[in-house]
């Protein structure tokens, strides 16, 4: 069941995608010859008016077939064709699919800053992790943070239990952190450099929380307008995180266990859903959103790279046909796209060989 949760949760971001390059297709005119949850061989299909609406075998993707976007020649298309549509408007049909996925995370963030959640949680006073595992290193220490030192703020965000003190850390590996505590009732302030693992590019600082300081605890419900407002907070800051996991590819994080494919990426999702549920509806509907929100975000990035095959190809050449009418000729964009599918399926290649090796290392 952890797999068919996976697989319908990760159809509908599929399915969102797809929506907005349909939509917004239609809008400026565009004909839709097929729209498909799935890749592969077909399994259903009916048509509705003039699009072929399918359910297809492989349930990794999906496609808007767009009419005349596989011709080879496209200077004389039919204006109800891709390339027979104006470019700004073409443009526009390549971002709506990453834009209905920023809008996604955008709304699933406001629902969990709505709807709130229970967890469990040990509080915000540590022990230093050495005390217990003389072999680790804690940067903590190093910091001159002490066990028993009750933490406050980090970098001038409020710490309310030992999951904010994990979340905060995890977030800001390999960087200066301004930790605020409180020790025999006086406050005082450390900066601590936060070490890095390199099997998930999560931060450490070598600390440990009190098991019988936990308890059930309740997320912060926010009102509807203030909800808005996270909601864009927590995708601006999922977007900043993305970007902070790329760049510490270049600190030494290990891409084979820190980069998940399809099947991780499903597999995950359905254990999160059934995790979550088994805890409470509100906890597991709010888990569900969270991690969707996630992959909704980095579709919404992956698909904007200038890659041919993806979206951000067809954005920047409409744009530069647009302002500086200049079209690919159709020789030029074949051999582009041939460059650009090698290097997708290089990518797609190395995540499927990355889950392989999780999943085998798992069954060891």
């Amino acid at each position: 069941m952890t797999v068919i949760y996976g697989i319908i949760l990760l159809g509908f971001l599929v399915f969102i995608h797809e929506a907005g390059h349909f939509i917004f297709a239609r809008l400026f005119g565009v004909e839709v010859e097929s729209f498909s949850l799935g890749m592969g061989p077909v399994l259903l299909h009916k048509k509705i008016g003039r699009t072929d609406f399918r359910l297809s075998l492989l349930p990794f993707g999906g496609y808007c077939g767009m009419k005349g976007e596989n011709e080879s020649e496209f200077f004389d298309s039919p204006k109800d064709s891709l390339y027979g549509a104006n470019a700004f408007f073409r443009a526009a049909i390549g971002f709506a699919g990453p834009l209905f996925n920023l809008i996604f995370a955008v709304t699933a963030y406001f629902l969990v800053a709505i709807i709130g959640y229970s967890y469990f949680s040990a509080g915000n006073t540590v022990k230093i992790v050495t005390e217990t595992y003389p072999e680790m290193h804690s940067a903590a220490w190093d910091g001159g943070i002490r066990s028993g030192d009750k933490i406050i703020s980090m970098n001038g965000t409020e710490i309310l239990d030992f999951s904010d003190i994990y979340s905060f850390v995890a977030m800001h590996a390999d960087e200066d952190v301004s930790v605020d505590v409180l020790r025999d009732g006086q406050k005082l302030s450390f900066v601590v450099h936060t070490d890095m693992d390199t099997s998930t590019g999560e931060g450490k600082i070598g600390v440990m929380s009190d098991p019988s300081s936990v308890e059930r605890r309740e997320s912060r419900r926010y009102g509807f307008f203030q909800a808005v407002g996270q909601g864009f907070i927590e995708t601006r800051d999922t977007i900043a995180m993305t970007f902070k996991g790329i760049s510490l590819l270049f600190k030494g994080l290990e891409p084979d266990k820190a980069v998940s494919g399809p099947a991780r990426i499903t597999t995950m999702l359905g254990s999160t859903a059934k995790n979550g549920f088994e805890a409470g509806f509100r906890t597991g509907i709010c888990s569900v959103l969270q991690f969707m929100a996630l992959i909704s975000v980095s579709l919404f990035l992956m698909n904007l790279l200038p890659f041919p095959i993806l979206d951000g190809w067809l954005v920047l050449t409409s744009l530069i046909e647009a302002i500086f009418k200049i079209r690919l000729s159709s020789n030029v964009r074949i051999a582009v796209q041939f460059v650009g599918i090698a290097l997708i399926a290089l990518m797609f290649g190395f995540a499927v060989l990355s889950d392989l090796k999780y999943f085998w290392s798992s069954l060891k």
